[in-house]
C-alpha cells in the first residue's frame, strides 16, 4: 500500500520538529511584519500607559490623601483618567490593527493552501481522503490564524508587562522584585515538562478530529449509498468510534492541562503573598510609605494574570504547532506532473497521438498498461476496449498527462507530452468520463467551465450538439438553472450531455469519450451519437465504449488485454481474428447494454440497436 503522506508522525518526530515548525509557522507572518511591529508597538504603549496607572495610584495616597492636599488629589485623579482614557485609545487601536491583520493572515492562508492543493497532481488526491484534505484547509487553518493574529501579540504584551513590571519593580525596590523573580525557575520547569508530555497529544487530537471530519464529509456524499443499503446504525457507529477517539485524546489533553496549570496559576500568587507579608510589615515598620506599598501591590497584580496565562499560551502553541505540521504536510508536496523549466509551447497540427514503448502503473511495482506501441493520426477515431481493468481509462489519462508514464514515452503532435505546457496541451484536449462532475452552479456555468468568457450563442450550439438543448430549455430557469452538488438534482443521461457539451464547447483538436454515453438511452445514444459524429470530423477522438453502436462510429479498434494490446483493425478484420475481442462480443459486453427511456437495463440483440427506442 502506498505511504499517505498526511499519516500522523510519531510521538518523537512530533517533539524533534517542534521549534522548526514553529519557526516557520511564525514565518508565514513575513508578509504581515509591518502591522505586527506597528501592533507590538501599540501593544508597548499601551502596558506605558497601564504600568504609570499604579504609580499614579501610589502617589494618591503619598501626595493627596496623607497630606489631605485635594489640589494634588484633583490633578493625580485627572492625570489617572487621562492615562485610562490614552490606553484606551491606543488598545482599541491596537484591536482594530490586529483582528484586520488576522483575517488578513487567514485569507492568505486558505488562498495558499487552495492554490497549492490545485497545483498538485492526481496521485496525491488519489492516496488521500477528502475528508483529511478538508480538514486541514478549515480546522487547521483556523487555528493558525488565531495564533498569527491574536496568539503572538498577545504573548508579546503579556512579556512586555512582565519585563516592564520587573524593570520598574527592580529601580523601585529590589527587594520586591526578588520576590517575583523567585517563582520564575520552577514556572519555566513546569511549563517544560508541560510542554513535553502534551504536544503529542494534542498532535494526535487533531489528526482524529481530521478522522471525524472524514467520516462526516464521505456519509453526506454517499448518503443515498448508507439509505440505500440500510447501513445508518452502522455508520452512526463508526462516527461514533472516531468521536470517542477525539473523545480520549481531549480527556487526556484535558488531565494534564488539570495536572500543571492550575499549579502554573498557583506560583505567582505566591510572589503577592510576599510581598503582601513583607511589604505589609515594611509599612509598619516605616521601613516603607503605604503609597509605595499600594504601587507595589499593583504592579505585582499587573503580572499575575500574564504568569497565569503562559500554561494557556504553551497549550495554545503546541496546538498552532500540530495545525502548521498538518499544513506543512500539504505545503511540502510537490506536484508530480508539472511543466519543465523550458516547456515548448504545443505546435499546432490535427491531434496526432504517438504510445512508444508505453508502460504505467499507479504503483510502478504494479503496472496497469504494458509495452503500449499505438499510432494515432490527425483526425481519426480510435475505439479502446477490453475486459474491466484492463487498462483502457488509464492509457487515455496518459495523453492529458494526468498521469507521466513509468516507461516510454506519449507524444502529441510529435512531442513528448512531459516537454509541453501543461494549459496549452490540457487546453487542446476535451474529455467526458463515465462519472460525470458537475458543480453546484448554474447549467450555464457548467458548460462554460472550461470557456468561461463563453458566450450564451456558444454554450447555447455546443448543448444543442450534446443533444442537452431540449431537456436544458424546459427546465423552469433554462440555462440558468441551478443543478444541486455533483449534479444529483439531474438525471445520469443528462449529466453526461452536459458533460458532452462542456467537452465540445473547448473546440478540442483530441476527444476522449470514456464510456460517455454509458448513462443515457438508446434513444438519446443515437441523437447523441449522430452528433459526435458530426463534431468527431477534423479532430482525433479516443473512444471507449461497451454499445457496438458507439463503437461503430471508429475507424478502427484496439483491444486491450491485461494492460497489452493484442488486436488492432476493424469490427469485421478482428471477429474472426482476434479471441480476446470475439470473446467480448459474443458475451454482450461490446454492444447488448442499454439504458432505455425510463431508465431501465435492457439487452439488445446486436444488430437490432435502434429498435431499444
Amino acid at each position: 500500500m502506498a505511504h499517505d503522506p498526511l499519516e500522523l508522525t510519531s510521538g518523537a518526530e512530533v517533539r524533534k520538529a517542534f521549534w522548526p515548525t514553529l519557526r516557520r509557522g511564525v514565518g508565514l507572518m513575513r508578509d504581515h511584519r509591518l502591522v505586527l511591529v506597528i501592533s507590538i508597538v501599540l501593544a508597548i504603549a499601551g502596558q506605558v500607559f497601564t504600568i504609570a496607572i499604579p504609580w499614579a495610584t501610589g502617589r494618591v495616597v503619598d501626595e493627596a490623601m496623607k497630606p489631605k492636599d485635594t489640589d494634588q488629589l484633583k490633578y493625580l485623579i485627572g492625570l489617572i483618567l487621562a492615562l485610562a482614557i490614552g490606553r484606551f485609545i491606543i488598545m482599541y487601536l491596537r484591536r482594530i490593527i490586529s483582528g484586520t491583520m488576522a483575517v488578513n493572515i487567514e485569507r492568505d492562508l486558505r488562498n495558499l493552501v487552495y492554490h497549492h492543493l490545485l497545483s498538485l497532481s492526481f496521485p496525491f488526491f488519489d492516496r488521500n481522503q477528502t475528508g483529511q484534505i478538508m480538514s486541514r484547509a478549515t480546522v487547521d487553518l483556523t487555528t493558525l490564524r488565531l495564533y498569527l493574529g491574536y496568539g503572538i501579540l498577545f504573548f508579546t504584551q503579556h512579556s512586555v508587562s512582565i519585563i516592564a513590571v520587573m524593570v520598574v519593580l527592580f529601580w523601585m525596590n529590589p527587594l520586591v522584585a526578588l520576590m517575583v523573580l523567585v517563582i520564575v525557575p520552577p514556572l519555566a520547569l513546569l511549563a517544560i515538562l508541560y510542554s513535553r508530555r502534551s504536544q503529542p497529544i494534542v498532535t494526535e487530537a487533531q489528526q482524529a478530529l481530521a478522522q471525524v471530519t472524514t467520516q462526516a464529509e464521505e456519509s453526506v456524499v454517499g448518503v443515498r449509498v448508507i439509505k440505500a443499503f440500510g447501513q445508518e446504525e452502522q455508520e452512526v457507529g463508526r462516527f461514533r468510534d472516531r468521536a470517542n477517539d477525539v473523545f480520549a485524546f481531549n480527556v487526556e489533553a484535558t488531565r494534564l492541562r488539570a495536572q500543571y496549570v492550575p499549579i502554573m496559576d498557583f506560583l505567582p500568587t505566591i510572589s503577592l503573598a510576599l510581598l503582601i507579608a513583607v511589604g505589609g510589615y515594611a509599612v509598619i515598620t516605616d521601613r516603607m510609605s503605604l503609597g509605595d506599598f499600594v504601587t507595589y501591590s499593583l504592579l505585582v497584580a499587573l503580572i499575575v494574570m500574564p504568569l497565569r496565562m503562559l500554561g494557556s499560551w504553551i497549550g495554545d502553541t503546541q496546538r498552532f504547532v500540530a495545525s502548521s505540521q498538518r499544513i506543512f504536510q500539504i505545503l511540502d508536496m510537490q506536484p508530480n506532473i508539472e511543466d519543465a523549466d523550458d516547456a515548448l509551447p504545443l505546435p499546432t497540427g490535427g491531434g496526432s497521438i504517438r504510445f512508444e514503448g508505453v508502460t504505467f502503473g499507479y504503483r510502478p511495482e504494479q503496472p496497469i498498461v504494458r509495452d503500449i506501441d499505438l499510432d494515432i493520426a490527425p483526425g481519426t477515431t480510435v475505439a479502446i476496449i477490453g475486459r474491466t481493468g484492463s487498462g483502457k481509462t488509464t492509457l487515455t489519462q496518459l495523453v492529458p498527462r494526468f498521469y507521466d508514464v513509468t516507461t516510454g514515452r506519449v507524444l502529441v503532435e510529435g512531442i513528448d507530452v512531459r516537454a509541453l505546457r501543461l494549459d496549452e496541451l490540457r487546453g487542446a484536449i476535451g474529455t467526458v468520463a463515465e462519472d460525470t462532475y458537475l458543480f453546484s452552479a448554474s447549467i450555464h456555468d457548467n458548460i462554460a467551465f472550461g470557456r468561461p468568457e463563453a458566450s450564451a450563442a456558444e454554450v447555447k450550439l455546443a448543448a444543442e450538439r450534446a443533444q442537452a438543448a431540449t431537456f436544458i430549455e424546459e427546465l423552469p430557469d433554462g440555462y440558468d438553472t441551478l443543478v444541486g452538488e455533483r449534479g444529483l438534482t439531474l438525471s445520469g443521461g443528462q449529466r453526461q450531455r452536459i458533460a458532452i457539451a462542456r467537452a465540445l464547447l473547448l473546440d478540442p483538436r483530441i476527444l476522449i469519450l470514456d464510456d460517455a454515453t454509458a448513462s443515457v438511452d438508446a434513444s438519446t445514444e443515437s441523437r447523441i451519437r449522430d452528433a459526435l459524429e458530426e463534431v468527431m470530423q477534423g479532430r482525433t477522438t479516443l473512444i471507449i465504449a461497451h454499445r457496438l453502436s458507439t463503437i461503430a462510429l471508429a475507424d478502427r479498434i484496439v483491444v486491450l488485454d491485461d494492460g497489452r494490446v493484442v488486436a488492432d483493425g476493424t469490427h469485421d478484420e478482428l471477429i474472426d481474428t482476434n479471441d480476446v475481442y470475439r470473446e467480448i462480443h459474443d458475451h454482450g459486453l461490446v454492444d447488448r447494454r442499454f439504458v432505455n427511456a425510463d431508465g431501465d437495463h435492457v439487452i439488445i440483440p446486436v444488430g437490432h440497436e435502434e429498435d431499444a427506442s
